[in-house]
């Protein structure tokens, strides 16, 4: 057991409050589990029924709220097609930021987005490398702060 400090929160069941946010590996293993069911257009409803759980269980880990039991990573590995290994790679990295300032974080959970799916998609479905570099001058652009302040503007 670790001791507690001076002036550390403690929730309701007198265990300290940073034991109960969600664990960086938990919540970058539900990272993982999400962006291999988006891959594969999945809704959680349909990986839930698969692996015998609710939709609701199946947000719970992709969030890193729930810890998610051997045998049932096991079970979405199988659902997923992947192996158990995958839902932990990049774990090395994301371990080093604890502080969540890591842009490799910031870049996995934008990847894991509905959005971040379509974007990936969408670019590699362009094979001119020609055609991709004129995409990412775009995007660098229209990412400049003068330009989505002018966005947000209005203007």
């Amino acid at each position: 057991m670790v001791a507690r400090k001076a002036g550390d929160l403690v929730n309701r069941t007198g265990s300290s409050f940073e034991a109960s946010l969600p664990h960086l590996v938990d919540q970058h293993v539900g990272l993982r589990i999400r962006m291999r069911r988006k891959m594969f257009g999945w809704s959680q409803e349909r990986l839930a029924e698969y692996v015998g759980l609710t939709f609701q269980q199946v947000q719970k880990y992709e969030k890193g709220a729930n810890r998610v039991s051997a045998s049932k990573l096991w079970a979405i590995a199988q659902a997923l097609e992947t192996d158990v290994a995958a839902f932990f790679d990049g774990l090395e990295s994301a371990t080093e930021a604890r502080d969540g300032s890591q842009p490799e974080i910031e870049v996995n959970k934008f990847l894991a987005s509905a959005d971040g799916l379509d974007l990936v998609e969408a670019f590699s479905r362009l094979h001119s490398p020609a055609l991709r570099r004129l995409v990412i001058t775009l995007a660098r652009a229209l990412s400049e702060p003068a330009n989505c302040e002018a966005h947000v503007q209005g203007g």
